[in-house]
């Protein structure tokens, strides 16, 4: 049984998400919060296996009450945030600062819950599995100097080579270690598939840009692949490859969900396999579920390279541990590694 504590200031939602638990056999609805005042106290002495909550509350907001909770009692939290711009923002802040997930409120909370219900089981589910303390760890952001002259071709290599990485629970915090390390003379373009719904990929790319020593944007349709610039797959799109002439570029549909996602690692990972062969790199990070797998499985084919997030430090090892069981990753590495790990493979290509 799952005990959860259920935290917004509106009476209305606290009512509509525990009728929603209630009905489900693996949930129990151990108590409510008004604030965030309300919540670390509670937090702190039901001792809850899963906390909900809201971003916008009076007394103490949702980013300072979670602060506090990761740091005074680390329970797995799922965000219920406003899909909008400034709700976007201030959830990649509460990722930062060790929320499992988000479930975007899209509309008004009678129709919202409906829309969304089986979105909010699936992430509070997965969410109870998270390695709740690599969540409470510091991020580390810096370069490594050690290791940025060591992507430097191999005698004789192709120089038209790509990374492509794909993500997803724990995903921005994975990105922020793993981009922010990545020099911006890399010779090559890097390609992210991070599910997300739409808003929150432009918030996370321009977070991760402001922070890094590459360009970061978010990906729009005919965007050339180019060295140093990272192209992260808008919420809602599947991001493709095409070759256009001597060019790679960017192509986004809205093809039906693949296993649920758009955008999907997979179609990502099989268009880069086709185009780029043995000169590409696969990474799949931190995320719940396989997505990713049957792309990852194209690269190996085509004699690329393939790197996954070890266990230790991926917040939901579903995503990575589905590919490693495929047999089709080279290198297995903590998140802290991964950059090392991308710049070793460009060294050999």
């Amino acid at each position: 049984m799952i005990k959860v504590l259920i935290v917004d200031d509106s009476v209305f939602m606290r009512k509509l998400l525990g009728d929603l638990f209630a009905g489900e056999a693996d949930f129990s609805v151990i108590d409510t919060a008004r604030n965030g005042k309300d919540a670390i106290d509670k937090a702190n002495r039901l001792k809850p296996d899963l906390i909900t909550l809201d971003i916008e509350m009076p007394v103490v907001d949702g980013l300072k009450a979670l602060e506090t909770i990761m740091s005074e009692c680390p329970t797995p939290v799922v965000m219920i945030s406003s899909l909008t711009q400034a709700g976007a923002n201030a959830t990649l802040r509460a990722l930062e600062l060790g929320a499992v997930d988000f479930v975007a409120k899209t509309a008004g909370p009678i129709s919202n819950i409906a829309e969304i219900r089986t979105e909010i089981l699936t992430k509070c589910r997965a969410a109870v599995r998270a390695n709740v303390l690599q969540l409470t760890k510091r991020q580390i952001t810096t370069t490594m100097p050690a290791l940025k002259q060591s992507y430097a071709p191999a005698s004789g290599a192709p120089e038209e080579r790509i990374i492509a990485i794909g993500t997803s629970t724990g995903g921005p915090r994975a990105l922020q270690e793993v981009i922010t390390k990545i020099p911006g003379s890399i010779p090559c373009g890097i390609v992210i598939v991070q599910h997300m719904p739409p808003g929150f990929t432009k918030s996370l790319a321009e977070r991760l840009n402001s922070l890094s020593s590459v360009t970061v944007k978010e990906a729009e349709h005919n965007d050339v692949v180019r060295p140093g610039l990272v192209l992260i797959a808008p919420g809602d799109y599947h991001m493709l490859l095409e070759r256009e002439g001597g060019k790679v570029v960017v192509k986004l549909n809205q093809n039906p969900p693949v296993g649920g996602h758009r955008p999907a690692v997979d179609p990502l990972f099989e268009a880069v396999a086709r185009i780029f062969g043995s000169r590409a790199i696969g990474v799949i990070l931190t995320g719940m579920g396989h997505d990713g797998t049957i792309g990852i499985q194209a690269i190996k084919r085509q004699n690329g390279q393939t790197i996954a997030e070890d266990q230790s430090t991926a917040v939901v090892f579903g995503m990575p541990k589905s590919a490693i069981e495929a047999g089709v990753v080279d290198r297995v590495a903590p998140i802290t590694g991964i950059t090392a790990e991308i710049l070793r493979a460009l060294a050999k290509q």
